[in-house]
Parts: structure tokens; C-alpha cells; sequence
């Protein structure tokens, strides 16, 4: 008699794989086999995983949890369909290894777009305060 995961189960699952993919995705993008416009989604999907700041705030019912189940997996499956089968097993292969051992992934990320979001402030504060 096998017994069914409890939900509990399935969304632990669920996020290690997201979280997996989501690492499968960094390495795709610094392979040099991966297109530019893939590279590009990819930047785009793990800066938006690691950022603090979501699409539609999450205090907003039912809408703040939206982007979280259905955009980024949505991003991340478009992303797997245009990144090349190759670049994506030797990706997956990293990551497996990755999270094995640990890494400095996720101060990479924190780094990146904590220097997006400067560059950003800085633009705002010469465009619109600045005389």
C-alpha cells in the first residue's frame, strides 16, 4: 500500500524544484552556448525570483500571490523551451552540485540587483531632482 505525498509534501517539492530551476538558470545563463535573448529572460526571471519587490505586493488578496504561482513558473517554463537541451542538462548538472556543496548565488543575486535598483535611484534622482 503506497500513501499519496500530503499537500504539504507536494509544495515542499514544488519549491525545491522552482528553486532548482531557478539555479539551472544561472548557470544556463553564463554558459556562452545560450542565445542572447535567452540569456536575457533568464537575467530577467532570477533578478525577478531574488528581488524583494514583486509585480503585484503580496498584502493584495488572492492578486499578491498571483505572480509568484503563475508568472515566475510561467517565465522559468518559457526560459527551459528556448535555452538549448545541452546548455540546460550541464545547467541542471551544476545546480545539482550547487546545492549540494552551497554557493555564493544567492549574494551574486542580492549584489546584482541591489546595484540594479541603485542605478536605478540614480537615474530617478539626475532626471527629476537634479537642476
Amino acid at each position: 500500500m503506497t500513501t499519496r505525498p500530503t499537500v504539504f509534501t507536494r509544495i515542499q517539492n514544488a519549491a525545491k524544484q522552482l528553486k532548482r530551476n531557478i539555479t539551472a538558470l544561472y548557470f544556463a545563463f553564463r554558459d556562452p552556448r545560450t542565445p542572447w535573448y535567452a540569456k536575457a529572460l533568464a537575467l530577467l526571471i532570477i533578478m525577478y525570483a531574488l528581488s524583494p519587490i514583486d509585480l503585484i505586493p503580496d498584502f493584495v488578496p488572492i492578486l499578491g500571490y498571483l505572480d509568484d504561482l503563475i508568472l515566475l513558473p510561467l517565465g522559468i517554463w518559457i526560459a527551459l523551451r528556448i535555452i538549448p537541451t545541452a546548455v540546460m542538462v550541464d545547467a541542471r548538472e551544476q545546480a545539482v552540485k550547487h546545492q549540494r556543496i552551497g554557493g555564493p548565488l544567492g549574494r551574486i543575486g542580492a549584489a546584482l540587483i541591489i546595484g540594479i535598483y541603485l542605478l536605478v535611484a540614480y537615474w530617478i534622482w539626475v532626471t527629476f531632482f537634479r537642476h
